[in-house]
């Protein structure tokens, strides 16, 4: 009786264990140059259907730390993706803008392209494959 216990007991820890497993890869994402500690640096991660339209396929949010920044999206599946991360200044999760269009805070992409107009797909995608991903965004 004592053996079918402990079988059936790592049976279950091995279940457990498979359910707790990654199923996808890591993006950690470090910015290093927001200019104040003021506010929160708001990042979402977007497919191309999402990109530029509102939230992403996964959001995240971090307070400033000596002008620093880093975040982490997981269990992200592969494919194309690109992300895009600014600093609220004022909380009020979202963008704000001046008379002319142009932005009062401070943004930047995947891919750092930093082209005039606004960010296009094709210049902040990239590609997730079988491992995990670093890379730096600068405002």
């Amino acid at each position: 009786m004592k053996t079918v216990a402990l079988a059936l007991s790592l049976f279950f820890v091995s279940i457990i264990a498979m359910a707790q497993e990654k199923t996808g890869i890591d993006i950690t994402i470090t910015i290093e140059n927001v200019t104040s500690n003021e506010g929160k640096v708001l990042a979402g991660l977007h497919t191309e259907e999402t990109f530029m339209k509102g939230q992403g396929i996964q959001n995240l949010q971090s307070s400033v730390e000596d002008g620093k920044v880093t975040l982490t999206f997981t269990n992200v599946a592969p494919g194309e993706y690109a992300i895009s991360a600014m600093h609220d200044t004022n909380g009020n999760n979202r963008m704000d803008f001046e008379s002319n269009g142009m932005p009062k805070e401070s943004y930047g992409m995947s891919g750092n392209d930093m082209t005039m107009g606004p960010p296009t797909f094709n210049g902040a995608k990239f590609t997730v494959g079988n491992e995990d991903l670093e890379m730096n965004i600068r405002f």
